[in-house]
């Protein structure tokens, strides 16, 4: 499984990006055919609440590239949301084969 973290606009921090990881590979040992997850956050208005903007692809060679999109206070919230909507698309995949 490759992980690629983007921040666009911003440095991001060692501690976020073990939590990614750490979030990533939960997710990978519930679905052991994920190959890529690529993960893009964004700080989208900063003056606002609500504007960490989290976009997570997942792909693997059984299902087609499952996309969420999510925004939040937090990035940490932002991923969590964004991860159990993949979990949930890859879910109804596994129920349709």
């Amino acid at each position: 499984m490759d992980v690629r973290i983007q921040a666009i606009h911003f440095e991001v921090a060692e501690k976020l990006v073990a939590f990614i990881n750490k979030k990533a590979e939960k997710l990978c040992r519930r679905n052991p055919a994920l190959t890529d997850i690529d993960v893009t956050l964004k700080v989208v208005k900063p003056e606002t609440a609500m504007n960490k903007q989290v976009i997570i692809r997942v792909a693997a060679p059984q299902y087609d590239e499952v996309v969420a999109e999510k925004t939040a206070d937090t990035f940490e919230e932002a991923i969590d949301i964004a991860l159990e909507a993949i979990d949930r698309q890859l879910e109804k995949y596994k129920e349709k084969k």
